[in-house]
Order: C-alpha cells, then structure tokens, then sequence
C-alpha cells in the first residue's frame, strides 16, 4: 500500500468508532497521559486544535490551563509546509482557516521558539512501534520535527497501530506512543 491508501486506512478507522467507544478510549488516553511523568515534567506543551474526527485536544488544552502550563498550538504556513506555535491562553485567540481548521491568529497571539517548547503531541492516523506515523499528507510535523529536540507524543487507539508503515527519508519519528493501554517509549529500527 502506498501512503494514500494508509491514509485512507487511518481515516476509516477513526471515522468509524461509535462514539460510546470513542469516549471510553479518550477517557483513558488523558488518563495515561495527566499521570505520566512527560506531562507532569513539561512547562510548555505543543499540540494541534482538534478537529470532530480527531482525538479531542481540548480537555488537554483546559487540563494544561488548569495545572498552569503554557499551551502552544500552530499556524500553518501553506506556501512553504512550515508552521510557528503561538501561545493559547484563551480559545478567542484561534480563527478559522483553510478545511474548518482552528488556528491562532497571530495578532492575537505570541509566538514561540521551537527549544521552548518541552513536549509536543503529534497528530497521525497510523503509527508503528519505532514511531513513524501515517499523518494528514502535508508534511508538516516531519519538517518541524526535523530539529525539534523536546519530547514527543502521538496520541491514537490500539487500533490505529500497525506492524510497518511505508518510510521514506523526511520522514520523522515520534518518542512516545500514547494508547488506551498506556504511554510506550518507541524502540529504533
């Protein structure tokens, strides 16, 4: 299979869950995660505003305001693949852009260096056990992550992991794999 038709694979899945199921699986993703010592260490902490089909990072995002963390969420630049964190105080600093996307206005919002930033939580569809992960297409993550130097997290079921993906060389790795089962630390190829 090439990476479209993974992608496709990783939408179905999560397009698919009931939504009983889809709640029990969150419940226990944020439980794993509030717990671990990645969330408890990190002061500022990076992730994407969720869309419906997604793992909502919504209760993160309040849980983080909560425990006084500095939450980040980033802007994407479509003309070159690249994207800036801003920080997230309040959800009035996000606007609506390209595909119903949520991301902060930059006059709204201050923007952050990338060694700020102590723990990133990547988004995908699929993941494998040494942390490739089947994303949205736009390459993204992979740039930024070419040297970001915190600690990453890909949050999904047990049902989005897969013995191997398709790699190809800007492909990235994640750190950590957090699943309803717990928070894993992926081994190397």
């Amino acid at each position: 299979m090439d990476k479209k038709e993974w992608r496709s694979r990783g939408k179905h899945i999560l397009n698919n869950l009931s939504r009983d199921n889809k709640d029990s699986i969150q419940t226990a993703l944020y439980q794993h995660l509030f717990k671990s010592e990645l969330w408890k260490n990190a002061k500022m902490i990076g992730m994407t505003i969720s869309q419906e089909h997604e793992w909502s990072t919504y209760p993160i995002i309040d849980q983080g305001w909560k425990e006084h963390k500095q939450v980040v969420v980033p802007k994407c630049i479509p003309k070159t693949k690249e994207m800036n964190f801003y920080k997230l105080e309040d959800y009035s600093q996000l606007e609506t852009v390209y595909f119903g996307l949520k991301e902060p206005d930059p006059s709204a919002a201050e923007k952050v260096k990338k060694e700020e930033i102590h723990l990133l939580l990547v988004p995908g569809l699929l993941f494998d056990n040494y942390g490739y992960r089947i994303g949205y297409g736009g390459g993204y993550y992979d740039r930024f992550l070419e040297e970001f130097y915190g600690e990453t997290i890909m949050i999904a079921s047990e049902a989005q992991k897969v013995s191997s993906l398709p790699i190809e060389k800007f492909d990235q790795r994640v750190d950590h794999i957090l699943t309803e089962k717990g928070l894993s630390k992926t081994s190397h190829p």
